[in-house]
């Protein structure tokens, strides 16, 4: 079997963890119990040794449509063959936990026969730990157990199974009309396990869970132009939150490549603040109020105060808020189209980057806004972090990209430290905080005269990386959006023209998508090459629009732009990190940062066109 192009993926979740499921009925990803466990279906990073769990008619030349029900998160795909029709509906139920307040991960895949008798085939061939440890599969009355000392997992069906090598086989005939159900089910102490799932329980199941997603995308309080990619965007970034702790994942996958056969491969299966704080914020857009409260919590979780040894706050955190994430390479797994290495962890969570704390406090700032008054000891909190930045903003770091080269002052770095400042003095402001106003004052004006003077190339007109440099930073065109600068501020509109050429021109925008930086100017300590970045692109289209409201040509370009940017979604309506020069997706998938960029700028670009 050949990899699926990333963009041929939807997922599905629980909030606990998700799958991947490829356009022809095959999961080729998914982590039990949670979203960082290892892989037990890892075919998208090896599809010999990696495992997956395919359900498919058994003719070769078939049609595949893959949707989901409206307003949920629940997936069908649609088989057209010549034999007839199928539906294959996937889901993961959402349910309270056991008493006992243990989490049992479920995975229900229902199929039917909609017109005709079709033959099926089904392969469930799991590879525990990464496709690192053997497993045994024995056959029981409902089904098959997989299992190792570790985990245990029961496919329960009522068809036939064949144990081979790599696990399972089954061979079935459906008429119209006839539906049979496959769930994977982790097995737990004291777990009823040894029953088949009924089409009347899955029937159920599968009630209870479109209830639950349609409840929860109807506290949306949208009503524009692209309600339907918003919808969807929301029911993305909400099944990459972790409900025990209310942490949110930067992305479902680890090792996607940002460039074929490259070593730009990373795990993002953990918690950034940055990542967070700006999906908070598109939360807080939409109206979804208690998933920012519940990020409020697992701040509180990891914060441990200020220390003279290192930042208060690491750049990234496990979703359980454990701190040690080191990298580890799994050399047996040739990656994704042999896009070596494959990586576990991040040592990214080693880094300083000076932004988060403005981003951070920037989530803060529009949660008591519009979601609940903060507390005394949170202000504490936020006063201390504030504090910390006063004193630390004029060092290097490794800024919002995580170079893995030399540290610069990146503009970027500095603007969200004033944006810490500048939102901490309106939130002492607002609440009557206690808070030395004259000091933090004097720290934010001269952030801002350091950006101002340092950041801006006067030779090309535009705001630039770093210091001393003529490199293009897509991260400058958020200047506008977190209202440091006015949106038709001649320096603004001089840094849009010049990010807005093509890159031979020196610019970063090709097929109207933008890179976030140009390779042959800034050295980030990596080989090989990278495409455009979908978060980039939004940002652009939002500064446009923001301009769009005093220069009408700007805005029109903003909307072409933006219409343009929902054409590079694949037929579900997700995103990966990046777009390559043909269209294809490319990175971590679906990444949060995309999804929640297209929130804003779809909120901001609706608001400023107007009715």
């Amino acid at each position: 079997m050949a990899y699926q192009p990333i963009e041929n993926y939807a997922i599905i979740g629980d909030m606990h963890t998700v799958a991947l499921v490829a356009i022809d009925g095959s999961i080729d990803w998914l982590c039990i119990p949670f979203f960082d466990s290892p892989s037990i279906f890892g075919a998208l990073l090896d599809d010999e040794k990696g495992g997956r769990f395919k359900i498919a008619p058994l003719e070769n030349t078939v049609r595949c449509k893959q949707f989901y029900w409206p307003g949920t998160n629940v997936l069908v795909t649609r088989f057209l063959s010549s034999q007839g029709a199928a539906e294959l509906t996937d889901f993961m139920p959402i349910e309270p936990d056991t008493e006992g307040g243990v989490h049992r991960f479920r995975l229900i895949r229902r199929l039917t026969a909609v017109r005709g008798t079709i033959d099926f085939v089904l392969q469930c061939c799991p590879a525990f730990n990464y496709a690192l440890d053997p497993h045994q599969a024995e056959r029981i009355t409902s089904g098959v157990i997989f299992s190792n000392d570790k985990l245990s997992l029961v496919l329960s069906t009522d068809k036939t199974l064949k144990i081979t090598e790599k696990g399972v086989v089954g061979h079935f005939t459906l008429k119209e009309g006839e539906s049979t159900v496959f769930a994977l089910i982790q097995m737990t102490p004291g777990s009823e396990w040894a029953m088949h799932l009924s089409n009347k329980e899955a029937e159920r199941l599968f009630r209870l869970t479109v209830d639950y997603w349609r409840r929860w995308i109807a506290q949306c309080h949208y009503t524009g132009r692209w309600r339907e990619m918003v919808y969807r965007s929301a029911l993305t970034l909400k099944l990459l939150t972790f409900k025990p702790t209310g942490a949110i994942v930067a992305a479902a996958t680890t090792s996607l490549p940002e460039e074929i056969g490259g070593i730009r491969n990373w795990d993002y299966r953990f918690s950034w603040i940055r990542d967070s704080a700006f999906t908070v914020y598109a939360f807080m857009r939409l109206g979804f109020t208690e998933e920012a409260q519940r990020y409020m919590e697992f701040l509180s979780r990891v914060y441990k105060g200020i220390s003279k040894d290192k930042p208060p706050l690491q750049i990234m955190y496990g979703v359980d808020g454990r701190t040690d994430l080191k990298e580890v390479e799994l050399h047996h797994l040739e990656g994704y189209k042999g896009s070596r290495p494959v990586r576990i962890g991040n040592n990214a969570y080693r880094q300083v980057q000076l932004d988060i704390y403005g981003e951070l406090i920037d989530a803060i700032y529009l949660f008591n806004k519009y979601g609940a008054p903060i507390s005394y000891d949170e202000w504490q909190e936020v006063r201390r972090l504030i504090d910390w930045v006063t004193e630390h903003w004029q060092q290097e770091d490794e800024g919002i990209w995580e170079v893995r080269g030399r540290r610069h002052h990146f503009i970027y770095s500095k603007l969200m430290c004033w944006v810490a400042l500048d939102r901490g003095l309106r939130l002492a402001e607002k609440r009557s905080f206690p808070t030395d106003v004259t000091e933090w004052r004097k720290v934010r004006n001269d952030i801002y005269s350091y950006i101002m003077e340092r950041g801006w190339n006067p030779k090309i007109k535009s705001f630039v990386q770093y210091p001393g440099t003529d490199a293009l930073d897509a991260a400058t065109l958020m200047m506008p959006l977190v209202l440091f600068v006015s949106p038709t501020d001649p320096k603004i509109l001089g840094t849009l023209q010049a990010v807005m050429r093509p890159p031979q021109e020196g610019g970063l925008l090709a097929n109207n998508l933008l890179y976030r930086y140009n390779l042959d100017k800034t050295a980030d300590g990596l080989r090989g090459k990278e495409a455009t970045f979908n978060i980039c692109t939004f940002w652009l289209v939002e500064a446009l629009a923001r301009a769009g409201q005093f220069q009408p040509e700007l805005l029109e370009e903003a909307h072409l732009l933006f219409e343009r940017m929902l054409g590079f979604a694949n037929h579900v309506g997700l995103y990966a990190e990046q777009t390559g020069s043909s269209g294809e997706a490319l990175g971590n998938f679906p990444q949060a940062f995309t999804h929640l960029a297209l929130i804003s700028s779809a909120y901001n670009l609706d608001k400023t066109l107007g009715t």
